[in-house]
């Protein structure tokens, strides 16, 4: 967070049109309100921060508060608008919560008749595949919140963008959502940088996707409580596993390139783990104070242990295969795995020391990728959804729907892109996995 100007939010121009919202500005009427356009809400809201500020003269940051305006940039009563939605990257729960979502608020409060639905990811804005945009009706999305995956099927990897604006003009499309993660998020910004450069008014926001929880200045991303919540199953079937034999150890491998966060909350929700192993924690196997010794002393103590490691970390153990893989085709470097990695290391380290073992490992990335969202995510998916076009028909544009101190409010892309969330080892939610692990506190030599 750098400055006031980092937070404002572009416009496509003046909103001078109605809204159809049957919504009050006066409180206490017992009818809902419009959010006024001066709602903000603090970004740091500690009272040190705040007083920082003032101190020097200076209002704390804030985000704008999403929600429905009483004027639009769009007219809803003009024949012809219409909306395109693309969903991109990797699979995760509540994609199809949140297409029904846009749907069905779109269509019923808005009164967009025609909305697209593109077909795998930003491919969908292409020539041979525009052609086959599904015409989105609420009937057609009526019951596609309780399957997995995406309604709209996914892609990775980047389009040309003037192809991609040609299309969004060639259909005449004035609303674009786009579903995904740092990549499409990252995709959509240059559209909407092309979007300027040609003077067109198409406004473009994003919803957030990543189970890894890891998208800046924004609180929560749709499908994280489900990932640790399947996650959770995964990492009690370990423990099972691993009680059941003598010396029996359970390692499970979850999602988390950047940010341990899944593996942290699985293992709090579980109350079972004895290790978590996250990438931003760096960690020694060998050594009187590494990983391995660590084990060693649970097993003896207790004939059992549970361990829970995130896909990203111990990475620079793996450093050789890892610059073998290359990059994937949205542009990251490929993982080595540091699951099966584990698995060697600690069959290898307890026959060497003469322990008898087993080791059980359990990676349900996939499964916890496609399930359908639990109740707590639909929710959430749904106000995202309905935040995310009270935003478009305002003309507001080059945003994404955040969460942030219990509201939700608009983020422009440029800030969420500009870094990666991480589990801060310093902070609460690490030292709860500490304490309910038992782990050491640090598992370094030196």
């Amino acid at each position: 967070m750098e400055s006031h100007e980092a937070l404002s939010i572009p416009r496509l121009g003046e909103a001078a049109h109605a809204s159809p919202l049957n919504l009050s500005e006066v409180h206490g009427d017992f009818i809902a309100d419009f959010v006024p356009e001066d709602a903000r809400v603090y970004y740091n809201p500690g009272v040190q921060a705040i007083r920082a500020a003032l101190d020097q003269g200076e209002e704390p940051l804030a985000f704008e508060v999403a929600g429905p305006r009483r004027k639009l940039y769009f007219d809803p009563k003009a024949d012809g608008l219409s909306a395109a939605i693309v969903t991109c990257g990797g699979l995760c729960p509540g994609i199809n919560d949140v297409i029904r979502s846009l749907v069905m608020e779109l269509w019923h409060r808005y009164g967009v008749r025609r909305i697209l639905g593109c077909q795998y990811g930003f491919l969908g804005l292409t020539p041979s595949w525009i052609e086959q945009a599904l015409n989105l009706t609420p009937e057609m999305v009526d019951h596609i919140q309780w399957e997995g995956g995406s309604f709209l099927r996914s892609s990775r990897g980047a389009q040309d963008v003037p192809t991609m604006v040609d299309m969004l003009q060639r259909e005449n499309v004035s609303l674009l959502f786009t579903i995904g993660g740092d990549g499409t998020t990252r995709g959509a910004l240059e559209i909407v940088k092309e979007i300027e450069r040609r003077g067109a008014k198409i406004a473009v926001v994003g919803l957030p996707k990543t189970i890894d929880n890891d998208v800046c200045y924004t609180e929560k991303t749709f499908g994280y409580e489900t990932a640790f919540s399947t996650a959770r199953d995964a990492v009690m079937s370990a423990h099972t596993e691993a009680r059941g034999a003598l010396n029996g150890v359970g390692l499970v491998k979850v999602m988390g390139r950047n940010s341990g966060s899944i593996a942290a909350q699985a293992a709090l929700a579980s109350g079972e783990a004895n290790f978590v192993i996250v990438p931003e924690v760096p960690f020694e196997l060998e050594g009187p104070r590494g990983f391995l010794e660590a084990l060693r002393a649970r097993l003896e103590a207790r004939r059992h242990a549970l361990v829970v490691v995130a896909e990203g970390a111990g990475q620079s153990l793996m450093h050789e295969e890892a610059e073998i893989l290359g990059l994937d085709k949205s542009g990251n470097k490929k993982l080595a795995d540091i699951g099966l990695y584990l698995k060697l290391r600690i069959a290898d380290f307890l026959t060497n020391i003469g322990m008898e073992h087993t080791v059980k490992y359990i990676d349900p990335s996939y499964i916890i990728r496609s399930v359908p969202a639990n109740a707590a995510d639909s929710v959430f998916c749904l106000k995202l959804a309905q935040n995310a076009v009270h935003a478009a028909m305002t003309g507001r544009t080059g945003i994404i729907i955040g969460y942030c101190n219990q509201h939700f409010v608009h983020i422009p892309m440029s800030l969420a892109i500009s870094g990666s969330k991480r589990l801060d080892p310093d902070g609460p939610e690490w030292r709860a996995v500490l304490e309910a692990t038992g782990q050491p506190t640090v598992m370094i030599n030196h």
